[in-house]
């Protein structure tokens, strides 16, 4: 079996809202579809670990930001690299309004909103899907959704390639790949020794 053939099935990428007992939180997921029109309904998969899954649990309901392709790096970092249970996320983060069920949703960055009221919860181990009806909508922008491979190769910063340093020859240019120039290391070139060499970065 190939495990790389799940990575094809297509993910848009959202920040999942929630509060309670007076505490707001979101993270970042990607796994969330509508499964039925009539009713209209949706859901949700987070993972047990994140804090906006404990306060679901807790208050049965939830928004759902649908990020669009304005959104950078610095919103994934927030969202999704630090814990609620650590951090308060909302503490300056001000591009947030309310919905009428008193819940935080993104209003820079999202091109709609929906809110959700849990009906059902299914435990898939590591994780809990949230089966919600809709009691609310509404589109914020005309800006393409966030895919998760947009993501990848237009928001995610690329991996920096590990610099390399290395040692030139002054008299003809020779170029020494290496930390450390032995000092018995003789030009390959021009013969001349360490000290005509220079460090530089490759």
């Amino acid at each position: 079996m190939d495990p790389s053939a799940l990575f094809k099935i297509g993910y848009g990428l959202y920040v999942l809202t929630c509060d309670a007992n007076g505490k707001d939180n979101g993270c970042i997921v990607n796994a969330a579809m509508q499964v039925t029109s009539a009713p209209n309904r949706i859901a949700v998969t987070v993972n047990k670990l994140n804090y906006t899954r404990d306060l679901i649990m807790a208050a049965d309901q939830f928004n759902l930001s649908v990020l669009d392709t304005s959104v950078p790096f610095e919103v994934f970092k927030h969202f999704g690299f630090q814990s609620g249970r650590d951090t308060d996320k909302f503490a300056d983060y001000s591009a947030v309004s309310r919905s009428e069920n008193g819940l935080l949703y993104l209003t820079e960055h999202s091109n709609a909103m929906i809110s959700g009221k849990v009906i059902c919860k299914v435990d898939l181990d590591t994780h809990t899907m949230f089966i919600a009806d809709v009691t609310d909508a509404m589109v914020l922008s005309d800006q393409p959704t966030v895919t998760y491979d947009y993501y990848q190769a237009n928001i995610k910063p690329k991996p920096e390639a590990p610099k390399k340093s290395g040692w030139r020859c002054k008299i003809c240019g020779y170029v020494y790949e290496g930390d450390v120039l032995p000092d018995d290391f003789t030009c390959p070139w021009c013969k001349h020794g360490p000290d005509d060499f220079e460090r530089i970065e490759l």
